[in-house]
């Protein structure tokens, strides 16, 4: 056993040695104020919120481990869904925050960042202080200095979106083959990845379609629960991932700072990838398995009338469509060219559909074949999707020339197969994408014939105010086009019985200091833009006469349109309708048309089955 160490005497202390401590008793103390000190450049202390530049997309909340983060809505802030603008703010909660700043590294509008506040202290009664509404101004209402903030190293988001392959200008101008060549494996999985699952989009939409939902199944690998979120809410996304005018992606928050997500192309890419036959088993889950003995007519089968044929035959409801034309699409088919839309994508959307149940009755004009009374006798519920098939005219001199055609009838006998015998020059009227399809697809025609291009289009707004989208310009002069803002027709120049082309002004304004359309035209600016054609691409109409005149005086209109209530019903009981004849031309608001009234029709059709029991 060890021995114990020995304590020498002098290592004890002394009874005296406290007394030392008295030396310090009279000199001045040398202990600093307690109080903060300063933190370092990048630190992470208490939020700033930017309220200007906050949209309320929610991916600070989304992206919050600790569920520290709750949106508030806020009365009187800002609320756009078309614009992709909420009024909501992000709430903190200190006790939940654990200060890792990945609200501020996925923030799209850089509208969160952390200060280098840190202290803050409550009583027991006070405890509530640590939930707060951050603002620019920090935790206690004064400026404090910026701690962590974003930068290119901690910046979550992709901001730039996967290029879309293309058929180069060379290899497209002379035919009508998809020039879209659609996303790889790869390329729709990077994309996807790029979507921070806000839900902006889906505010946006109008069908509001499950974007974030079938984006996520794309990022996973799985086309097919992709396809079954779209059918949810559109059987035409063959169709919108091609043609969609695309306002969800307008209100990307990613859109923000960067490219928005190319969510219609993701659209186009998972279906592009199921069979057809599949996507016809999904477009049928959900199907009512009995018949409800009621019966709807719906007057053109394009997006919107089949759109609510697809509705109600889903809930039992025997459904016939009267379609004017040889085949189904409507304006989907006759106004949009092959090169975007092409005629085999159309067919399956239809197809899937015809094979619910629902019967498309082809060459049967109403008001000629058969009239609007006589449905209403055979049927319990009509609805009316005729779109616009009509084009408008300038009428200034020289338009009723025969050689003055309208894009609609050019369209449409495109759409039918028919080539069109386009001449060697020709100037095209309007600044939309009727303009630039019809334009393109005379160039395509002009090529096959007479092997160049030489198609001028005159639209009376600046380029920074053009209707048509800035993609389809882009191609259009990249196809040999030549387009011209700020022009407006005057007349129509015709020589020996043949138009020679069109004399144009200069456009001073288009609107008057009430916002009514009355171009004003400066005489001074005057050009003549030869052409043996003059096409007019400035507008659409419905054909209203196969209501017959006792149904037109019945009915309200508002601008030569159908007045409708927020259920798609006219002034007259057992009539409904939906699409381009109520809301102009669109596709995806076609379709958002035909759910409106399906939905409203199948609720009048249930209250008769309770009245008849």
């Amino acid at each position: 056993m060890a021995a114990k160490p020995k304590i020498r005497y002098e290592d004890r202390g002394s009874v005296l040695a406290p007394l030392k401590n008295l030396q310090f008793l009279f000199r001045a103390p040398v202990t600093e104020p307690l109080e903060p000190r300063p933190a370092a450049p990048i630190y992470r202390g208490f939020h700033l919120n930017d309220w200007n530049a906050c949209i309320g997309c929610s991916s600070c909340q989304k992206v919050c481990d600790n569920a520290a983060i709750t949106m508030v809505r806020v009365p009187g802030a800002p609320e756009d869904p078309v614009k992709g603008i909420r009024p909501l703010r992000p709430a903190i909660d200190y006790g939940r925050c654990c200060w890792c700043a990945l609200c501020v590294d996925i923030c799209p509008t850089n509208a969160i960042k952390l200060s280098r506040e840190y202290v803050h202290t409550c009583t027991q009664e006070e405890i509530d202080s640590y939930f707060m509404l951050p603002d620019a101004n920090g935790i206690h209402g004064a400026p404090y200095p910026l701690g962590w903030t974003k930068t290119p190293t901690n910046d979550l988001l992709d901001l730039e979106r996967q290029p879309m392959p293309e058929l180069p200008p060379e290899q497209r101008v002379d035919n009508f083959q998809e020039m879209v060549l659609g996303y790889d494996d790869q390329q729709a999985i990077i994309e996807a990845s790029r979507c921070v699952q806000c839900g902006m989009c889906h505010d946006a939409c109008p069908t509001h379609m499950h974007a974030p939902e079938y984006i996520r199944a794309i990022w996973r690998g799985e086309p097919e629960e992709a396809v079954r979120w779209m059918y949810r809410t559109n059987p035409f996304s063959h169709v919108c991932g091609r043609v969609c005018t695309h306002r969800c992606e307008d209100a990307c928050a990613i859109g923000r700072r960067g490219q928005p997500v190319a969510i219609r192309w993701l659209k186009r890419y998972a279906m592009d990838r199921v069979p057809h036959e599949r996507i016809r088993e999904i477009a049928a889950e959900g199907r009512a398995d009995y018949v409800t003995g009621r019966s709807v007519a719906i007057v053109g089968a394009g997006p919107a009338g089949l759109t609510a044929a697809y509705d109600l035959v889903k809930k039992g409801h025997r459904v016939v469509v009267f379609e004017a034309q040889a085949k189904a699409g409507g304006m989907t088919r006759y106004g949009i060219p092959y090169y975007r839309l092409p005629g085999e994508i159309l067919d399956r959307e239809v197809e899937v559909i015809e094979s619910l149940g629902v019967e498309i009755r082809y060459h049967t004009r109403v008001g000629r074949d058969v009239t609007m009374d006589a449905l209403h006798e055979e049927f319990d519920a009509v609805v009316l999707a005729i779109g616009l098939q009509m084009g408008r005219s300038t009428r200034i001199p020289g338009s009723d020339h025969e050689n003055v055609k309208r894009a609609v009838d050019l369209l449409r006998e495109a759409g039918e197969g028919r080539a069109l015998e386009v001449p060697r020059t020709a100037v095209v009227i309007g600044g939309g994408n009727v303009a630039m399809d019809i334009a393109r697809t005379m160039a395509r025609f002009q090529k096959q014939r007479h092997g160049r291009v030489r198609i001028t289009v005159t639209a009376l707004e600046d380029f920074e105010h053009f209707l048509a989208d800035p993609v389809e310009v882009k191609e259009a002069r990249e196809e040999g086009i030549e387009i011209l803002e700020s022009r407006g027709p005057r007349q129509v120049v015709v020589e020996d019985g043949r138009v020679q082309g069109l004399v144009t002004w200069r456009v001073k304004s288009i609107f008057d200091e009430k916002g009514r359309f009355a171009p004003e035209l400066d005489p001074e600016d005057e050009r003549f833009h030869p052409g043996e054609w003059v096409v007019e691409a400035i507008g659409q109409m419905a054909d209203m006469s196969l209501l017959g005149e006792d149904l037109i005086e019945r009915l309200e209109w508002v601008r030569g349109r159908l007045r409708v209530d927020e259920e798609g019903r006219t002034a007259v009981p057992w009539l409904w309708a939906a699409g381009d004849d109520v809301h102009g031309p669109d596709v995806v608001h076609a379709v958002a048309d035909g759910h409106r009234v399906a939905a409203s029709i199948d609720a009048c059709l249930a209250r008769l089955e309770k009245t008849d029991d």
